[in-house]
């Protein structure tokens, strides 16, 4: 089943015409190949699982397939084979890897995200860029306007989306190939800069035959600033700002674009110096290289100066002499010529027939007045106009031609020229025929033959008088040099007039149209700078026109001047935003208009509150809006102030707030002396209507309790009954009832008064608690105690004969108590006492060793029955093999015997108990 499957593998590979790999786990990189296709045995798709030979590229899989068939017998790929092309498949995926690491760290530092500080650049960037250009102004005269532009470019190449392509309206990111015009130093993407120079020239050239196609060099203007290039100065490779680097690496810590070399361009104008800041964008600041130089006019001593501001003016009086001749100048140390002297004085004109004050600076001047000297012949004056020099001859003076200029005549200056007779014959302004007249003086007239004359556009043809031309009424239907609009004029002779509409197409900012006539080909962009200003006005950020709409508002770092909204004079200081005011959080201080204090809530004159009693769902399938919270004065809060006051028993000075200032309780209990002087008042706080001032605030009121227990005095010690009077002040009457009490033996029963008991002495008390009988107490003897009833313990006097006997039992006699008790006395056993010991002792070892000897004699006929039962007997028999063991008699009644002699040993010791006594 495998090896079918591998041929079916190999059929689709052959179809196919090229080697796949399956794909390695975790990294997903396939591997294609071409060739190998076409042999026998191809190992395009060979193996349902990943091997070592499945990742071969092409070469390797073909060459494979050329030396082994495959099949399931064919042999598989040598270990340095596999090897080689593991190894070549790890460097395919490291290869990949890299490059995609390449291009995360490039999308990371691009500068097509708005989201990134400009706080930052305001802060670490914009200073650098200060520190940067201020060392251009600290000597002498240096001049800061002049760095502005630099400063400026420098500053939209960091901020992320300020450089704008004018030609997509896009923003110029870091990772992006980028041109930079030499004239305005707009920057462009490479693209887009490349078609337009594409079709800037394709458009200039498009009029023209096939002929004069590539023979000429035509120029493509710049986008901004229409700086015209030559064909040969089309971008075609991406360089940095000075054009040292070609594809400049992208670098965070230089400016984008850049090579991070010095620029060294030429300066402009030319000075000699090279520019020596980094490569840069815009255009290079002034040579900042200091020079020796003197003034304009040369008077001042040589200092150092800038080369950029070389040029300088000592201010002292120029003093070289002017034009005219008889003035110096005035003017403070200047450069260039001296201007025209400003003074007036009285001058003659050319002529000499006029006197008149003007510049000195204009000494020449003509008069209105004609000339009128006579001329050499005598007859005649100058007409000119005052002029310089002689007047000449007389212009009639000498020969003269007719008007038709073919008959010369020589005459005195005082006669006229006659008409010669002969034809005009000049051509009139028809510029085709001649005039007929006779010689005649004047203009000639107006040519009236009739003639074929075709109109303008060559379409019709008409017979009319000759002075008169022939429009046709056909109007023009070529397309202008726009190719949008006809020419529609009439009687067009072929060269049709550029189109004089306007474009009105609207350009990429989307908010201007085109204002240039009618033209092909894409617009120019949008000329217009649009300021982005932020709520307040006074902070903008100049961007092309079409970017206001992507480009944030600039921070403004002034205070926000809106009026305030509530009824404070003025709010919080905050900066300048846009939307509503941030909520007013300044205390309040309206005057409350029941206690007067001023209110030091937060102000409420716009809180927010949400809205009640919108509409009611219809149903479950109508979903519910949103709260809406509205806008609202709310009144000021209840007053917080804390005043001072008593409670209605004067138990405490609390303050309390401003609202609820009036009587209260503390919720104490009351606690004042009720009239039995023995309790106080358990009512809760309240008023107490104070009878006699002098009694101070402990007294009780007529609003407190009356006290209805009984007297709780302490009883004298020992009374247990309470006191027959309600609570009272004082001292209680003494207790006359009887009191039933046990006598010191706890058996008679006495009665005595209560206050002889509490009122007695230890003796006394003694005395009335004895029943005058025997004490019934038994002393530790066991005898009874002999003394009179009497508190405490019985005195250990005892005097009564008691007997006494042997260890043994068998001696006995008769002694005082109190001396046994004392151990004082004792009897010893005799002679028979030990040898009857003796005999019971012999008995006890003689039962002892008879059951020894019948245990022994058990355990061997158990031994000898066990052994039977291992000899393999049947069971039936095995009764015989038992071997009956006879008990004793001990054996067999031992567990009745034992009870009925310990019976009989306590009946003996009873009887010889008793027997002694």
């Amino acid at each position: 089943m495998e090896a079918s499957w591998r041929q079916v593998a190999g059929g689709r590979g052959r179809a196919r015409g090229r080697a796949t790999a399956a794909p390695s786990s975790g990294n997903g990189v396939h591997l294609r190949g071409a060739g190998g296709g076409r042999e026998k045995g191809s190992v395009g798709a060979a193996g349902p699982g990943p091997s070592p030979g499945g990742a071969a590229t092409a070469a390797a899989a073909g060459s494979s397939a050329r030396r082994s068939p495959s099949g399931p017998g064919a042999p598989q790929p040598s270990a340095a084979n596999a090897e080689l092309m593991s190894q070549r498949k790890f460097e395919e995926i490291k290869k990949a890897n890299q490059a995609a690491a390449k291009k995360l760290v490039e999308e990371h530092f691009s500068s097509s995200s708005e989201e990134e500080g400009d706080e930052d650049f305001e802060g670490k960037q914009g200073k650098i860029v200060a520190n940067t250009f201020i060392t251009y102004t600290t000597q002498t005269d240096g001049d800061i306007r002049e760095l502005e532009r630099t400063k400026q470019y420098v500053n939209e190449a960091f901020q992320a989306g300020a450089m704008t392509c004018l030609i997509c309206i896009a923003s110029v990111k870091r990772n992006q190939a980028v041109w930079s015009c030499s004239g305005c130093f707009c920057i462009f993407h490479m693209p887009c800069i490349q078609k337009w120079a594409k079709d800037s020239q394709f458009l200039i050239s498009s009029p023209l035959t096939d002929d004069d196609f590539g023979k000429r060099d035509y120029s493509w203007p710049c986008p901004k600033c229409r700086f015209e290039y030559k064909r040969s100065d089309t971008p075609s490779r991406y360089y940095c700002y000075c054009g040292k680097i070609e594809d400049p690496p992208l670098d965070p810590w230089l400016v984008p674009h850049s090579c991070g070399q010095v620029c060294e361009r030429e300066f402009k104008p030319p000075c000699g110096h090279k520019c020596l800041l980094l490569c840069h964008p815009g255009p290079c600041p002034p040579c900042p290289k200091m020079v020796t130089t003197t003034c304009y006019c040369k008077k001042a001593k040589p200092i150092p100066r800038r080369c950029s501001a070389k040029e300088w003016s000592c201010q002292l009086p120029c003093g070289r002499k002017l034009l005219c001749g008889q003035h110096k100048c005035e003017n403070p140390c200047h450069a260039g010529s001296c201007p025209p002297c400003p003074r007036v004085s009285r001058q003659k004109c050319v002529c000499g027939k006029q006197v008149a004050e003007r510049s000195c600076a204009s000494p020449l001047w003509h008069c209105d007045q004609v000339c009128g000297k006579t001329l050499p012949c005598g007859n005649h004056t100058c007409e000119r106009v005052c002029h310089v020099g002689v007047c000449g001859e007389c212009p009639r003076s000498g020969k003269r031609f007719c008007p038709c200029q073919k008959s010369k005549f020589s005459l005195p200056c005082t006669e006229d020229v006659p008409t010669c007779g002969d034809s005009c014959d000049k051509v009139l302004e028809c510029g085709i025929h001649r005039c007929s007249q006779r010689c005649h003086r004047g203009p000639c007239e107006t040519c009236r033959q009739e003639v074929e004359k075709q109109c303008r556009c060559g379409k019709h043809t008409k017979r009319m008088p000759c002075h008169k031309p022939y429009l046709c009424e056909t109007k023009c239907v070529k397309m202008r040099d726009c190719q949008k609009h006809q020419c529609r004029r009439k009687c067009c002779p072929g060269n049709c007039p550029p189109c004089d509409q306007n474009c009105g197409r609207t350009l990429g900012c989307r908010n201007h149209k085109c204002p240039s006539v009618c033209h092909r080909g894409s617009c120019y962009p949008c000329p217009e700078t649009v300021d982005v200003k932020c709520s307040c006005g006074n902070t903008k950020v100049t961007v092309p026109c079409g970017r206001e709409r992507t480009t944030r508002p600039p921070k403004c770092k002034e205070q926000c001047s809106r009026p305030p909204t509530c009824h404070h004079t003025s709010q919080e200081k905050h900066r300048c935003h846009f939307g509503s005011c941030p909520p007013c959080h300044q205390p309040c201080q309206k005057v409350l208009e029941k206690c007067g204090h001023l209110c030091p809530a937060p102000c409420h004159d716009q809180a927010l509150i949400k809205q009640t009693g919108r509409h009611q769902p219809t149903g479950p399938w109508e979903q519910p809006s949103e709260p809406a919270f509205i806008q609202t004065a709310l009144p000021c809060p209840p007053c917080q102030v804390p005043i001072p006051m008593e409670c209605l028993g004067k138990h405490e000075v609390s303050p309390l707030p401003c609202h609820a200032v009036g009587p209260y309780s503390c919720k104490r209990v009351c606690g004042r002396t009720l009239g039995c002087q023995n309790h106080t008042c358990m009512k809760e706080c309240h008023k107490v209507t104070e009878v006699d001032a002098s009694t101070g605030k402990n007294k009780a009121g007529p609003e407190c309790l009356q006290c209805e227990e009984g007297c709780s005095k302490s009883r004298p010690p020992g009374c247990p009954h309470p006191c027959v009077l309600p609570c009272h002040p004082g001292e209680c009457p003494p207790c006359v009832q009887m009191l039933r009490i046990k006598c010191h033996c706890k058996i008679t029963s006495l009665y005595v008064e209560c206050r002889k008991i509490t009122t007695a002495d230890v003796n006394e008390k003694n005395l009335l608690s004895c029943c005058k009988n025997q004490c019934p107490k038994e002393l530790p003897c066991g005898h009874r105690c002999k003394e009179m009833c009497h508190p405490g313990e019985c005195p250990f006097n005892c005097n009564q004969k008691v007997k006494l006997r042997c260890p043994c039992k068998r001696i006995k006699k008769e002694l005082q108590c109190n001396k046994v008790r004392e151990n004082q006395i004792s009897i010893e056993c005799d002679t028979t006492c030990k040898e009857m010991k003796r005999k019971a002792s012999e008995i006890k070892e003689a039962e002892a060793k008879a059951a020894l000897e019948e245990e022994k004699r058990r355990q061997q006929a158990e031994l000898e029955a066990f052994e039977n039962r291992l000899k393999g007997r049947r069971k039936k028999n095995r009764k015989r093999d038992e071997v009956a063991v006879e008990l004793t008699l001990w054996q067999k009644y031992r567990y009745c015997l034992l009870p009925l002699g310990a019976v009989v040993v306590l009946v003996f010791a009873w009887y010889i108990a008793y027997d002694v006594d």
